[in-house]
């Protein structure tokens, strides 16, 4: 029976209990607690929970990402990051008799596994499992093993070690491979690990709730959760004795031993385990970055690169094998299929990305082992992995996998220190802190309703003043201060849009003039924060309150411009376009969004000439407010994750786009006036941005680049419409002059400089050193004089020659043939001297390059006795 029959006679079997049959979740829960999705039960939280109860009883084939074992994958016949888990639960209804019945039944009658086979666990202290496997089931004894709260309790070890909350007892069906497996002891048991038994089912039953160290109390409604790897009984089904010899994933294991030059099977697996996870990652819109899901996808590719190259591979070829991971897959998940070009150009892109930056990061991640291997010791410094990771784009644990293998370790606190440090510079601040509500809790009667969709101004009354951590009744200072208003016209910040700016004021004897410069939300409070120019403030007080009309209009052209920018981007680029976040301002926009590339300059052209098309078709802008589900299900996009109300706010531009937004927008896209592009540039890997300006603004800058034109055509003396040409012409030339000024000096280096340097030689032991910094500042036409002076000597010759700037220093060092011979490393050389200085270094024995960032200029006496100090402990 083939993994696809088996996975459809799961489904049909429950559904024929009365199950729902539910399709397989997203890869990216709906859980914003969790990172992806990585069991079954994650789509039913809801129901488990009681918050959802129009569904008694589900099964399904839920796709499964878990890292949890990535060090086993590979190594074991059954780890995998990728996975199916066949499930069925119940949440109420049906309990431990019917679960355990059912299991029994499918294993034995559908999948026709022999009764010999097969043995379970229960919980030792479960005497109702326990008895109707042996009662009901008609299991002897010696085929049920009581196991304890490790093995059999989840979550594990719940009673003694917790979490507090739902919890119970499991009981697991293992298929014994028989006696001639495994370590062939006659003990040998479900618990022995040793291969002979395999874990194909395990049901949980949720019955209790702990509230405290091995206190555990009835649940009033119990819950049937059961997980069974589609690859594990498909390898039990087919007998094979590995999950990676399935027919679902053999094929592709195969391949990739055509492909690489090594045949390290336990590589090879692993390789073909971490592209069927990325590339369900990337199909269900989890591109590689340096951030949390992006994050743990590209520590997966880079992952099965490594493994490649140590293979051999050292060329881009993971890309080309999403067509077969699509056709293996293609009866469950068609939609792999309809997405394999997108996917391939992302992994092809995060392909090319990280073999370029091994290339440039192994030589200092080699260099550095080597030095510390040859001075015997254990810790590589934490300073280098970091610079490893953010440098080069490392992943830490592709560098900790490196250097275990090499026997080394790293310091773990100092490495914590140096990316938390990273965190803390990179997290922005807020200007005004509302401590007093993040510490507390808030009171119902300070929410804050708000009305600014349809006024720009509002009869407000005062319920509070905030200053730090006080609530005042009154307030005179000059000082920064908030006021928390019974309802507002305010838009505070969120969603990426800045707030509203503006006044709230009192006229006649107690009146006064309040400045709103900030809006912040805490929950449903909303903070107006500003300073007082007039008056006094107090509790209670009725107030106006007017927001600048102004900033609101350009805030509103820059948000529903945004809008407009992404339904360009899906339309042009592809529908594969996610926003990443975004920043509205006056008339001005900043865009971040999933994409594997940058932009070409006729890619641009086309977007801004489609969002300008949006605009100038006066297209209606309408707002509407729908259930969540029915919003989604009608082509509403809503890319944060967020967790929203059941009744949303839907932004719908006619005909363009729909998407779920509480921000202020146009009513009509005419309004924007028009929309030019400022930059398109890197985010992350895989994030890229667009920054815009609309309206007023974009006016300003295309009547500034008209102005600009005609100045640099007058410069030229030349017409606008042969400004490209004649620029072209200037380039040309430039490039000739700057070709013959390099051959000249390079003229001047042989035929002058090159005597003076090799009559002025250091000698220790009978090696010459010529040591000088280069009179140009080019580093080819250095390494170019370099071989000219080590063609006009014989032997014994080290050369080292530098050159510097206001902020670093560049040394590049070589040596004749007989010196590097005699063991004598420019390399080590080069490494020991930039280590000094606080630098890095690479290269080959015979020639060796490195730098260091510099505060102030080096003498060549420094380095000469540098040089020294280093080349006394060779010789």
């Amino acid at each position: 029976m083939d993994t696809n029959q088996i996975r459809k006679e799961f489904l049909l079997f429950f559904e024929s209990k009365g199950h729902k049959v539910f399709p397989s979740d997203s890869l990216v829960p709906k859980d914003t607690t969790l990172l992806f999705t990585s069991a079954g039960m994650n789509q039913f939280k809801e129901y488990f929970l009681g918050i959802k109860k129009d569904v008694k009883r589900a099964a399904s084939s839920q796709k499964c990402l878990r890292t949890q074992d990535l060090d086993k994958v590979g190594k074991t016949p059954y780890h995998h990051t990728f996975f199916e888990m066949l499930g069925n639960f119940s949440f109420g209804d049906y309990f431990k008799e019917e679960a355990i019945s059912w299991a029994w039944e499918f294993l034995t009658r559908n999948l026709n596994l022999r009764k010999e086979n097969l043995c379970v666990s229960v919980y030792e202290d479960d005497e109702e499992a326990y008895n109707l496997w042996k009662e009901k089931i008609g299991l002897p004894s010696e085929k049920i093993f009581k196991f304890g709260a490790k093995e059999n309790f989840w979550p594990s070890n719940a009673p003694r070690d917790g979490p507090n909350g739902p919890c119970g007892p499991c009981s697991e069906i293992f298929f014994d491979w028989g006696k001639e497996t495994g370590c062939k002891k006659p003990s040998c048991n479900p618990s022995c690990g040793c291969g002979r038994f395999v874990e194909v089912w395990n049901l949980v039953f949720t019955q209790f709730n702990r509230v405290g160290l091995n206190k555990l109390e009835p649940l009033p409604s119990k819950n049937i959760d059961t997980g069974m790897g589609l690859e594990r009984i498909s390898s039990v089904i087919q007998g094979k004795f590995t999950n990676f010899d399935i027919d679902i994933i053999k094929p592709l294991v195969e391949e990739i031993r055509k492909i690489v030059e090594k045949k390290d099977l336990g590589l090879i697996r692993a390789i073909a385990d971490h592209l069927r996870a990325v590339v369900f990652a990337v199909g269900d819109g989890v591109y590689p970055s340096n951030q949390e899901r992006g994050y743990v996808v590209r520590r997966i590719l880079r992952r099965a690169l490594w493994f490649s190259f140590n293979l051999g591979r050292k060329t881009p070829f993971l890309h080309q094998l999403v067509s077969l991971v699509a056709e293996l897959m293609k009866e469950p998940y068609p939609e792999i299929s309809s997405k394999q070009k997108i996917i391939s150009q992302v992994i092809l892109a995060e392909e090319e990305k990280f073999l370029e930056n091994l290339e440039r990061g192994k030589q200092l991640l080699f260099s550095q082992i080597e030095e510390i291997c040859r001075k015997k010791e254990k810790i590589f410094p934490s300073s280098v992995v970091f610079k490893l990771y953010d440098t080069y784009g490392f992943p830490l644990e592709l560098t900790s996998f490196i250097l275990k293998e090499k026997g080394l370790k790293t310091e773990e606190r100092e490495l914590k220190a140096l990316l938390e440090k990273q965190k803390e510079t990179s997290r922005a601040k807020s200007k005004f802190e509302p401590t007093i509500f993040i510490e507390k809790k808030i009171p119902v009667d300070y929410s804050t309703e708000f009305l600014g969709y349809e006024k720009e101004s509002l009869e407000v009354r005062i319920k509070a003043i905030v200053k730090g951590r006080e609530i005042l009744e009154s307030y005179s200072s000059d000082e920064e201060v908030a006021l928390i208003l019974d309802k507002t016209v305010f838009y505070p910040a969120s969603g990426g849009q800045l707030s509203d700016k503006g006044r709230i004021e009192k006229e006649g004897e107690e009146g006064f003039l309040f400045e709103v410069t900030n809006v912040e939300k805490v929950e449903e409070v909303i903070l107006h924060i500003g300073f007082l120019k007039k008056g006094k403030l107090y509790k209670n007080a009725q107030a106006l309150a007017f927001i600048d009309g102004r900033r609101r209009k350009a805030l509103c052209r820059a948000h529903t411009s945004t809008h407009l920018l992404q339904a360009g981007l899906r339309k042009i680029i592809g529908s594969h376009i996610q926003q990443q976040g975004s920043l509205v301002d006056e008339d001005y926009l900043r865009f971040d969004f999933s994409h594997f590339k940058s932009l070409s300059q006729e890619e641009l052209a086309k977007i801004e000439e489609e969002v300008n098309n949006y605009i100038s078709q006066s297209l209606k802008v309408s707002f509407y407010y729908l259930p969540f589900l029915e919003a989604k299900k009608g082509g509403a996009l809503a890319f944060f994750e967020e967790k929203y109300q059941d009744l949303v706010r839907v932004v719908e531009v006619e005909g363009v786009s729909k998407e779920l937004c509480g921000g202020t927008h146009l009513t009509n896209t005419s309004q924007a006036l028009v929309f030019t592009i400022i930059s398109e540039s890197s985010v992350s890997s895989g994030i890229r941005r667009i920054e815009a300006w609309v309206g007023e603004k974009a006016y300003k800058q295309l009547s500034w680049a008209k102005e600009k034109l005609k100045t640099i055509s007058s410069l030229l003396k030349t017409q606008e419409e042969g400004l490209e040409e004649e620029l072209a012409r200037l380039l040309t030339f430039n490039k000739a002059l700057n070709k013959e000024v390099y051959s000249l000096r390079k003229k001047i280096l042989e035929e002058i400089e090159a005597k003076k340097f090799l009559n002025n030689y250091l000698e220790i032991k009978g090696i010459k050193a010529v040591i000088f910094e280069s009179p140009y500042k080019n580093e080819k036409l250095l390494r170019d004089f370099l071989d000219i002076l080590k063609k006009k000597t014989q032997d014994n010759f080290v050369f080292l020659g530098f050159i510097q700037d206001q902020e670093k220093i560049v040394l590049n060092i070589t040596s004749t043939e007989d010196v590097f011979r005699k063991g004598i490393s420019s390399k080590e050389i080069c490494l020991e001297i930039t280590k000094k200085l606080g630098g890095w270094a690479g290269g080959r024995e015979d020639f060796a390059f490195g730098g260091a960032k510099v505060k102030e200029k080096v003498s060549l006496s420094k380095i000469k006795e540098l040089f020294l100090e280093v080349i006394k402990d060779k010789l």
